[in-house]
């Protein structure tokens, strides 16, 4: 059962001749919150030859970042496992053939959860992830990141409903046929027309709506048409880096003026060096659904030997403070959340896994941030925003 114990009386029982929490202190409250990510990559694991969701995994010898057994130490009770399905052609074959994987990956997540049903939760409400939290067991939603695979066809969205999606985006890392990416050249500006119903109907069934990964013109017109709160589920701030797929101050203000939050990511703090041998390294990563564990043992040692020689990010613990810091100044303690980006390409050395998370804990209390702010940070704010997406229906 989760419950919150003051930090004062942490203070009290450790060492109260100190205003400084130890490590302990924060893991000991971090336990007690409901702690929620936004977005975790961690599906494309759940088909590896010889893996277990649930078993132990080795980082010298595994690349998993997510698993049972450290979101059951209390670093992470939860959040939105991704259906990601890559962007292809916009043609009938293409929309028929992500479709097909789309649905498979959804089959999929729902198989491997059903295994260990003393242990996780597959939740669709803010009130179911909390009684699965006060049962001990850990949360699990379902997301969709990049609304690619519905083709043209919008009904197909109430399909990924039902199959449990409560937050979806409309696109990914090149434009498609519902809005432009941040990372391609514009071509409509914004939200395509279908793309504007795409937004409605996401208001009509309770979807929580995702802007990572969307343009600036897209956000913009998202957070406008929207008649629910936003979310991002894992983008950083520009103020740390001039990424396009990172959000300005400003539109962080407005993201927050209008109820939404930005679960802040561990991405984009700096450029990404994605030189030949690591992009190899992703195109095999991607693709550990056809390696035997010898062979994804040997490509966890060949990406932790270049990740000694060359980091993917100019980035460490400091910095990634600095800026959830900074994003709390501008949105509020009522519009910030975590999403990592975990097994997606998020972490860095020192911040490597969900193991790490209770240091953003301590280093939040440090900052003078109380429990309650925490419990929004962490969950509430997420919790509260699914909420009202399902209790604001559009037309």
């Amino acid at each position: 059962m989760k419950r919150l114990i003051p930090f004062t009386a942490l203070l009290l029982a450790g060492c109260a001749t100190t205003p400084i929490p130890t490590l302990e202190q924060a893991k000991s409250l971090h336990d007690r919150l409901i702690v929620l990510d936004t977005h975790l990559d961690t599906p494309l694991h759940f088909q590896r030859p010889g893996w277990d969701f649930a078993a132990h995994h080795d980082p010298a010898t595994d690349l998993v970042q997510v698993d049972m057994e450290r979101m059951e130490e209390g670093d992470l009770d939860g959040g939105f496992f991704a259906i990601y399905t890559d962007q292809g052609p916009l043609t009938p074959q293409g929309y028929a053939d992500a479709l097909a994987f789309a649905r498979k990956r959804s089959d999929l997540i729902d198989t491997t959860l059903a295994r260990y049903p003393k242990r996780i939760a597959r939740v669709t409400t803010a009130g179911e992830a909390r009684a699965a939290a006060t049962a001990g067991k850990l949360i699990a939603f379902k997301s969709m990141e990049n609304s690619y695979p519905l083709g043209e066809d919008l009904a197909l969205m109430r399909e990924f409903h039902d199959r449990g999606v409560r937050l979806m985006g409309p696109v990914h890392g090149a434009n498609n046929q519902f809005a432009d990416s941040a990372t391609d050249k514009p071509r409509w500006h914004g939200l395509s027309p279908l793309g504007r119903e795409w937004v409605k109907e996401a208001n009509r069934l309770g979807i929580v709506i995702d802007a990572s990964h969307s343009s600036d013109e897209t956000f913009d017109q998202m957070l406008a048409l929207s008649t629910a709160p936003i979310l991002l589920s894992h983008s950083s701030a520009r103020w740390a880096s001039d990424q396009p797929r990172n959000l300005d101050d400003d539109r962080i203000r407005a993201l927050a003026a209008k109820g939404g939050a930005i679960c802040v990511s561990t991405i984009y703090l700096s450029e990404m060096h994605l030189g030949p041998e690591r992009a190899k390294l992703f195109e095999a990563y991607e693709h550990m659904d056809t390696m035997t564990p010898a062979e994804q043992a040997d490509l966890a040692r060949q990406w932790r030997a270049l990740d000694e020689t060359e980091p993917m990010w100019s980035v460490d613990f400091e910095r990634y403070m600095q800026q959830v810091l900074h994003v709390i100044a501008v949105a509020g303690v009522d519009h910030t959340c975590f999403g990592g980006d975990w097994d997606g390409g998020g972490g860095f050395p020192g911040f490597d896994d969900i193991s790490a998370l209770p240091q953003v804990t301590q280093r939040l209390l440090e900052a003078g941030y109380s429990e309650a702010d925490l419990a929004k940070m962490w969950g509430g704010n997420i919790l509260r925003i699914v909420e009202a997406a399902q209790a604001n229906p559009g037309e």
